[in-house]
């Protein structure tokens, strides 16, 4: 269905839409501030643009369809930091005492969350880096503040590495196989390695690994490189612009796209239309669905766009990274309610969203409740489990969409949840921490 059509029959005449910030209510009314880092200019902005859009879209809709949440109005701010990590630091520090508190943080970097995991401890402020981020933050006892949610880096590769085997018929018939993991060499693109030379020596696999000198435009030679090499399959962990350029690249040496996969950070139409007939066949995992006909997509058309289809277009409404966003931004509305609950407070504090978050349970009726069913996984944390479940897909690129072509993949715990477990008990030991009590 088309953008147009799908607008048609939500809503009649066409207006202007929203802007990017809502606007701040009087100090009197009862607040909810959830400043928003971003990446709107950088060689990331092809991936931060549609995130950025659809946390704002989301908290205007919800201000203007219910007067906020639980009688109290959301603030949302945008501070750009053009995915520097320094930069993005700095926004942090200056926003955090902003209208009596930041109640969460969400940064879409890997970078960031690093540099803020130990200062949201100590501002005892919750940091939500779903589906990024460390992949040891899942130890709720470990990492109080930090919330993946959902499958991280890790259970994502396994996940991957399932459905590779699938192909295969099995994981045995892996063996032998050559894997070709092409990442961005930052921290977001290094949280790969170890669960792939983990696999590596599990499975029988050869991994060879080509890192991405940052952006990640100029290719060439790393692609020579993965041509003489004649992997069975590639992994991609990629993003931003470096996406589009390695789909071209690919294609440029006839890989066979059905080999290649990216994951979720690589598998956007902003990965794919700019690539042209090249990313015809290319996969990628996904965990939140593209499409408008979600019951919370047609209310941010119907309250922000006023049915504007040319305006939503615009903003990328229904793609894979703004529906992604938004979801993300249900998820922490559910934790708002559950602690407004709990606690009988609108304007809840830092501390009391962190046990919001720990005590949602995201299943099928509750995500058909809030609008997202059939769009995004399911999932239930806890104080020790800030991971909570969930799954993914492989989505394909096909006649200029994604369409999912696997049925849900869930990581190989055996292997990702020791390897949580040690990396979460160095952190500790390493800060000299003791983990938190769940009692």
């Amino acid at each position: 269905m088309s953008l147009k059509k799908f607008v048609l029959g939500v809503v009649g005449a066409a207006v202007l839409a929203a802007p990017f910030t809502t606007a701040a209510p009087a100090m009197a009314e009862d607040t909810l501030y959830l400043p928003k880092l971003v990446y709107r200019t950088g060689p990331f902005a092809p991936g931060g643009i549609p995130t950025a859009n659809g946390a704002a879209d989301y908290w205007a809709m919800i201000n203007e369809r219910d007067g906020g949440v639980g009688g109290a109005r959301v603030i949302h701010e945008e501070c750009e930091f053009g995915y520097n990590t320094d930069r993005g630091v700095e926004c942090y520090e200056r926003t955090k005492g902003n209208h009596n508190g930041a109640l969460i943080y969400q940064p879409y970097s890997t970078g960031v969350t690093y540099a803020l995991a130990d200062r949201t401890r100590t501002d005892k402020i919750p940091l939500m880096t779903m589906g990024y981020g460390r992949a040891d933050a899942g130890i709720g006892t470990a990492f109080p503040w930090v919330f993946p949610l959902m499958t991280n880096y890790w259970g994502q590769g396994t996940g991957i590495m399932k459905y590779i085997a699938k192909q295969e018929g099995g994981l045995d018939s892996v063996k032998d196989k050559t894997i070709a993991l092409v990442y961005l060499d930052i921290a977001y693109g290094k949280e790969s390695l170890p669960i792939f030379r983990t696999m590596s020596e599990k499975f029988g696999f050869k991994l060879k690994e080509y890192p991405v000198t940052f952006p990640g435009i100029e290719q060439k030679a790393t692609w020579l490189q993965v041509r003489r090499a004649r992997p069975d399959y590639i992994v991609m962990w990629g993003w931003g612009a470096m996406n589009a350029s390695a789909i071209k690249e690919a294609a440029n040496i006839r890989f066979d796209m059905s080999k290649f996969i990216g994951n979720w950070w690589a598998g956007a139409e902003q990965d794919t239309i700019p690539a042209g007939a090249a990313a015809e066949g290319y996969k990628s995992a996904t965990f939140a669905n593209a499409g408008f006909d979600y019951p919370v997509i047609k209310d941010i058309m119907k309250h922000v766009y006023k049915g504007d289809a040319d305006a939503a277009s615009e903003k990328n409404i229904g793609q894979v990274l703004y529906n992604r966003s938004v979801l993300t931004q249900v998820f922490i509305h559910a934790g708002i309610l559950k602690a407004q609950e709990k606690f009988g407070v609108k304007a809840i504090n830092g501390e009391q969203l962190r046990w919001g978050l720990e005590n949602i349970k995201m299943d099928a009726a509750m995500n058909e409740k809030m609008g997202i069913g059939g769009m995004g996984p399911e999932i239930s944390p806890t104080c020790a489990d800030h991971v909570g479940g969930g799954g993914f897909f492989i989505q394909q690129w096909k006649d200029g969409k994604f369409e999912v072509v696997s049925d849900v993949l869930t990581p190989m715990d055996d292997l990702v949840l020791p390897a949580m477990q040690e990396a979460a008990d160095k952190y500790l030991k390493d800060k000299g921490l003791e983990p938190v009590s769940c009692n």
